[in-house]
C-alpha cells in the first residue's frame, strides 16, 4: 500500500532521509519510533506532499505519488497528479486543524462534497455515522471553539475518515491532549484499526500504544531504519544497541 524506493530528502546541506526503503502492506498498522530529528515526521509530510523527495520514489496503492510518467520516463509529479494519488490518504495532525468558522458537521462534509463529489445528503449521512463512531453525535452543530481538545481531536479523526482513505497517517495525535484524555484517544484509534481495512502509518511517543496496536514497529535513527520488527520482538529483544538505549530512555521517562 505504501512503498518507499531509495528515498532521499535533504534540506539544504542536511540529509534527513538517506536511501530509505520500506513497505507497508494493505491493512497493516506500522508505527515509526525514534528520537526527535530522526526523520519520522518528514516521512508523513512527504506522503501528504507537504514536502517533495530530493531523490527516489514514493508509491501509494500502486500509483506513484512522487513522480508521473511522461513518455517512457518518470518525471517529478505536478500538483494535479499528486492531488489524485493523495485522495487515497488521510492524515490526523498533532494540531487539530479544524475550520473554526464551520460547525462540526460542515468540517466533516466540506471535503467529501468538494473533493470526492458526494452529494450533500450522502456526506451528511456519513458524517453522522462517524460522529457516532467517535462518540460525538451530540456535538454535530457545535463550533470547534465550543469543544475540548479531546473532542476536537476526535472530530479531526472523523473528518479524516470521511474522505474514505485507504491509508491513514497519524502524527503524534495525543501530543496536544491532557494526559487523562490520552488512553481514550488511543482506545478509539485501536478500535478503528481493528474494525476497518485501512492501512495505518503512525508516528508516536506512546510506546505502550505502539506495542499494543502495531503489526510492525520501525526504529529510526539518522534518517534510516535501523530496526524493523513485530512489537513483541522490538520491545523485548531489540537487536540494535541504539534501539535498546532509546527504549530505555523513553520507557524510564514514561
Amino acid at each position: 500500500m505504501i512503498h518507499f524506493e531509495d528515498v532521499v530528502k535533504r534540506f539544504g546541506h542536511v540529509t534527513v532521509l538517506n536511501d530509505l526503503n520500506f513497505d507497508v502492506k494493505p491493512g497493516e498498522f506500522v508505527t515509526l519510533i525514534g528520537p526527535s530529528g530522526s526523520g519520522k515526521t518528514t516521512i508523513l509530510r512527504l506522503l501528504m506532499t507537504l514536502e517533495q523527495v530530493t531523490d527516489g520514489k514514493i508509491w501509494v496503492a500502486g500509483g506513484c505519488l512522487s513522480h508521473m510518467k511522461r513518455g517512457d520516463r518518470f518525471v517529478p509529479a505536478d500538483d494535479k497528479h499528486q492531488r489524485v494519488v493523495r485522495k487515497r490518504i488521510g492524515m490526523v495532525f498533532q494540531q487539530f486543524n479544524l475550520f473554526p468558522n464551520m460547525k462540526v458537521i460542515q468540517n466533516l462534509t466540506e471535503a467529501p462534497v468538494r473533493v470526492l463529489g458526494l452529494s450533500r445528503a450522502e456526506a451528511e449521512e456519513r458524517a453522522r455515522e462517524l460522529l457516532e463512531l467517535v462518540g460525538l453525535s451530540e456535538k454535530i452543530d457545535a463550533h470547534p471553539t465550543q469543544l475540548s481538545g479531546g473532542q476536537q481531536q476526535r472530530v479531526a479523526i472523523a473528518r479524516a475518515l470521511a474522505m474514505r482513505p485507504d491509508v491513514m497517517l497519524l502524527d503524534e495525535v495525543t501530543s496536544a491532549l491532557d494526559p487523562e484524555l490520552v488512553s481514550g484517544m488511543l482506545a478509539l484509534l485501536k478500535d478503528i484499526a481493528q474494525t476497518t481495512d485501512i492501512t495505518f502509518l503512525c508516528v508516536t511517543h506512546e510506546m505502550n500504544f505502539a506495542r499494543d496496536v502495531s503489526d510492525r514497529v520501525l526504529m529510526f535513527d539518522g534518517g534510516q531504519i535501523i530496526e524493523d520488527a513485530p512489537p513483541d520482538k522490538l520491545f523485548t529483544e531489540p537487536d540494535h544497541e541504539r534501539t535498546r538505549s532509546f527504549l530505555a530512555a523513553v520507557l524510564d521517562r514514561g
